[in-house]
This record gives C-alpha cells, sequence and structure tokens, in this order.
C-alpha cells in the first residue's frame, strides 16, 4: 500500500477508554519509539507535542491529525502530502521531518525538529509592529525557504504570521505545508487540492485563492505583501468580522498605504502594494525579486554571496520495484546510497521506494557526457545489485538522469534546492 493510500485502521486493542490516547494525548503516551511529554500547540488539523525517544533521549516534536480528521482518506492524504513536500525541498528556513508513522489507533503523525522560541505572531502580538530592518531581517531567510519550496515545484498557500517561527537563535523557519500545492498536478482520483476549492486563512488569502482558481508562486507573493503590511503598521490590509465581506476587500478593495499608519519610507508603500496587486500577473513574478525590493527600499545590501549560490548540477533518480519484501527493499537502498556517495553524490531525497542524488557539475564538464556518464553509473549499480539478489529478476530500477540548475550552501556544499530536485512527474 503506497502512502498516498494510507487509510486509519483503528486497533480495537487500543481502547478509546485508555486516558493517555484520548483526543489529546497524555504525558507519558507512547507514539513509536517517543514519550509524549506535553503538548506544545493545537490547530485545525492536529496537536503538536513536545517528545523524547525513550532509549536515546532525543527530543523532538511530533504532529498527529486529530482523531475527528483520521476517517477521512483525503486529510490523511493531505497530511502525508505535507511531510513529503518538507522532505522534498529541504531547506535550513523550513522545518525538518525525520519520520511518519501511526498511533495504534490509526491516526497518522511526523516527527520534526522540536524548535525552541516563538512563531512571527507571538512576537507581533508583544511588539505591535516592527522596524523595516527588523521586518527584512525575518522575511529575507522565509523568502529564501519560498524560494525553493517554488523551485521545488510546491506553493505554500499559507503563508502568514503564525506559519513562521523565530527561535532562540534568531533562525527562522517556515512552518505548516499541510495546503501547500503542486505546481504540476498530479492528477488521478486522490488528488487532493483541485481548482474550486477554496483553502487558505481568510486575511491573507490571493484573489485567486478566493475564487478557487490555481495557484502559483506570485500567491504566496501576495500573501508575503499581507504579512509585510501587517509587520510594518500592526494591523492587517483588510480586517472586518464578516468573512463574505473580507473576501469582496481582497477581491476589489484597495489596500490601504502602510505609511499612512506607520512612519515608513513610501518606497515600503510601493512593494507592498505591488506584491498586493490584485492580478498575479501585475506582482512580482517571484519571491527573490519581492525581496530584493524589500532590501533596496529597506537600503540593505544584497545577499550575493550571502549563504549559496546557484550552480548547474547532476541528478539521478532510481525507483525500485522489488518482489522480495520492504527489509529486503530497505537494504537495496541503503547499497545504492553507498555506492552513490562513493561517487560525490549527495541523497536529497529518499523515499521508502526510491531516492535522488546529486551534485555539482564542475566549471570544465561537459553537460551532456556528464548526463550519459550517470546512466552508465546507474546502469553499472542496476547490474550489480541484480548479480547481488537471489532469484535474478526480482528487481526492477527505474532511472532517470538529467541536469539542471540547483542551490548551494556555501562552505558545505549542500545543495539544498534547485529545479534539479524536483521529482520526475508521475511521482
Amino acid at each position: 500500500m503506497g502512502p498516498d493510500e494510507t487509510k486509519a485502521t483503528r486497533n480495537d486493542a487500543a481502547d478509546f477508554d485508555d486516558p493517555m490516547y484520548g483526543e489529546e494525548l497524555a504525558p507519558g503516551a507512547q507514539a513509536g519509539d517517543y514519550l509524549i511529554q506535553g503538548t506544545v500547540a493545537s490547530g485545525g488539523c492536529g496537536t503538536v507535542y513536545a517528545a523524547e525517544h525513550r532509549i536515546l533521549g532525543r527530543r523532538v516534536a511530533i504532529k498527529v491529525l486529530h482523531r475527528a480528521l483520521a476517517d477521512s482518506s483525503e486529510m490523511i492524504q493531505r497530511f502525508i502530502r505535507e511531510a513529503r513536500a518538507v522532505n522534498v525541498i529541504r531547506h535550513p528556513n523550513i522545518v525538518d521531518i525525520y519520520d511518519f508513522s501511526q498511533l495504534n489507533d490509526g491516526r497518522p503523525y511526523y516527527v520534526m525538529e522540536l524548535l525552541e522560541g516563538k512563531t512571527l505572531d507571538s512576537l507581533l502580538r508583544s511588539q505591535h509592529r516592527l522596524s523595516p530592518a527588523e521586518a527584512l531581517a525575518i522575511l529575507d531567510p522565509l523568502c529564501a525557504a519560498l524560494d525553493a519550496a517554488h523551485r521545488a515545484g510546491i506553493v505554500h498557500r499559507d503563508v502568514k504570521a503564525s506559519n513562521v517561527f523565530v527561535d532562540e537563535k534568531s533562525t527562522v523557519k517556515l512552518l505548516d505545508f499541510g495546503i501547500a500545492k503542486l505546481l504540476r498536478p498530479e492528477g488521478g482520483p486522490h488528488s487532493v487540492t483541485t481548482v474550486g476549492r477554496q483553502l487558505g486563512t481568510p486575511h491573507a488569502m490571493a484573489p485567486e485563492q478566493i475564487r478557487g482558481e490555481p495557484a502559483d508562486p506570485r500567491t504566496d507573493v501576495y500573501a508575503l505583501g499581507v504579512l509585510l503590511f501587517e509587520m510594518l503598521t500592526g494591523r492587517f490590509p483588510f480586517e472586518s468580522e464578516d468573512p463574505l465581506e473580507l473576501e469582496r476587500m481582497h477581491l476589489e478593495a484597495p489596500p490601504p498605504r502602510p505609511s499612512e499608519i506607520a512612519a515608513i519610507p513610501q518606497a515600503l508603500d510601493e512593494l507592498t502594494l505591488r506584491a498586493m496587486e490584485k492580478q498575479p500577473s501585475r506582482r512580482f513574478p517571484s519571491v527573490a525579486e519581492f525581496v530584493a525590493a524589500l532590501r533596496d527600499a529597506v537600503g540593505a545590501p544584497s545577499r550575493q554571496g550571502s549563504g549559496a549560490r546557484s550552480v548547474r548540477a547532476l541528478a539521478i533518480h532510481l525507483r525500485l520495484r522489488l518482489t522480495t519484501g520492504a527489509d529486503e527493499l530497505d537494504d537495496v537502498l541503503d547499497q545504492l546510497v553507498e555506492s552513490l556517495c562513493a561517487h560525490q553524490y549527495q541523497v536529497c531525497v529518499q523515499t521508502g521506494d526510491s531516492l535522488l542524488a546529486a551534485r555539482a557539475l564542475r566549471a570544465e564538464e561537459d553537460e551532456r557526457r556528464a548526463v550519459q556518464d550517470a546512466r552508465r553509473l546507474a546502469e553499472t549499480l542496476r547490474q550489480k545489485l541484480d548479480a547481488t539478489t537471489a532469484a535474478g529478476g526480482r528487481i526492477e530500477i527505474e532511472i532517470q538522469c538529467r541536469a539542471g540548475d540547483a542551490v548551494v550552501r556555501d562552505g558545505s556544499g549542500e545543495i539544498v534546492g534547485g529545479d534539479v530536485l524536483k521529482l520526475p512527474v508521475g511521482r
């Protein structure tokens, strides 16, 4: 059964009368190898708990889907997609997800890094508003995370203050990809987020979201405009107790200039209003251009050389089909990882039956020849596995090799984003 086909199958042995495993998990309840320590936060889809590995002592956060939603295959699929999206993007400013599993009663959960600090929403409640420089310090890494998501083919669609976390070291983390949308529709009967359905937060929804139209990176640009307005003024650009009136404002009303509410440079007015244009074609075409304009308006230097650079890279995507069971499949994946790492590839994405590895191309390398060499390497690995796997013909490996743009972190050389990390269509 594939991850998108996961269903909540409740175990009668885990009776709902158990007080430790009620709607909220009590301290001491167990989720796999982790012991629940307490509740961190609760939202519309799930509850986040602090937990600790019962042997290693590693502290993590665990997000558990609400029991009322665990019978919905659509909600389970959306929950899975969130974990998958984060795994595909792999960016230092996006919360890291380590594992995915189920409680005994069928509720799915995933394990992620435990953050210490506060959300931007909490920060704004205490400080009311931020200076332009303070806003830039948060939006700069936030836009880097969104840019990586967009390069990986994912639109967040719910960028808001409560989904931005600032930890104790002032590191910014983007949270909650629960309603993220693939730029290339996957299609099929299990499609989760479809045209015609309205998903998002009313105060920050772009007009096309309200109309149920397709989202693209400019949808997130609109939300960034709303967020910047809120950070600079301490209020939303549009406010109403009536949800329909709030939608009408986003669809029709011109937003006020932030300088009418707070003492800020007029240059910030122009870029905020451009980000919030009703027509996507009139907004900044990318979050990179939005944040570049913000740096200019604030008078900050360019980020060139500030931590990441764009390069050409080579990717090998291997998808396995094995008739002998999951345990052996894990062994085969481990062998492939070891072999690819020995050839200077980084394993950037790994799922239960596939992996995507990449390496930066050297300046002197011919791109076409490098792709051919990658195919030969993949074929050699396939032949090696055929020779070492009992009962030949029990293993099938689909191979795709390509070159593309990649974002590489300075210093470590780690590939953290870019088109080269997009999984092939059909995954």
